[in-house]
């Protein structure tokens, strides 16, 4: 069977991690082109200069999340289909994870080092750690009993937050929920997980 030629765009350390994940889930060849955020390798297809990008043939596609989703409903695995009430309740674990936990890293990191040093604001990323604490609790609420976010199948969402795990334990912020504790070192464990971290290793 004949695939597109798949390219991501953007070094592992960044939510480019995401994508590289996704495709070695679904065994699928792909390019990678390690490369930082705003370089010409980025803004020629995304002029706001974030990463990641997936070239599909010389189409782009960026934003991590609308990424996944596409290679997922593409290839017809680790998702629920469009138009079912299962794929409703992946979406909003897909969305409350962005809001609630990738939001909330991304605000510190701008904070930290991304914006100019006189429009940060000094203390956010303790009231920002509370939150994430007060986050896991609440999230933890909605997983229920299974290994995976959506219960007994690895989907998007278990991506999201796993990579979102991964930057908390980077930024100095507490997995404080002995169940994501636990989660994480399930998902961790995957061969898939392995192969993209080495991928973005050996092209760093």
């Amino acid at each position: 069977m004949t695939h597109p030629a798949y390219t991501v765009i953007g070094a592992a350390s960044t939510r480019a991690l995401r994508p590289m994940w996704m495709l070695e889930e679904l065994g699928l060849p792909y390019e990678h082109t390690s490369t930082k955020p705003h370089a010409e390798a980025v803004t020629r297809h995304y002029p706001r200069g974030k990463v990641p990008v997936l070239l599909v043939g010389d189409q782009p596609i960026t934003d991590s999340t609308a990424i996944i989703q596409y290679l997922a409903d593409a290839h017809g695995a680790h998702t629920y289909a469009a138009g079912t009430l299962e794929r409703a309740r992946q979406d909003a674990m897909t969305h409350c994870l962005l809001d609630e936990f990738d939001a909330v890293l991304w605000a510190a990191a701008r904070h930290s080092f991304i914006l100019p040093e006189e429009r940060r604001v000094a203390g956010v990323k303790e009231s920002l750690k509370w939150e994430f604490e007060r986050n896991q609790a609440n999230f933890v609420k909605r997983m229920g009993e299974g290994p995976f976010v959506m219960g007994e199948r690895f989907t998007v969402p278990d991506i999201i937050l796993s990579h979102c795990l991964m930057w908390a334990k980077s930024a100095k912020f507490d997995i404080t929920e002995p169940a994501l504790e636990a989660y994480q070192a399930r998902i961790r464990s995957r061969p898939a997980l392995a192969a993209a971290i080495q991928r973005g290793k050996a092209a760093a």
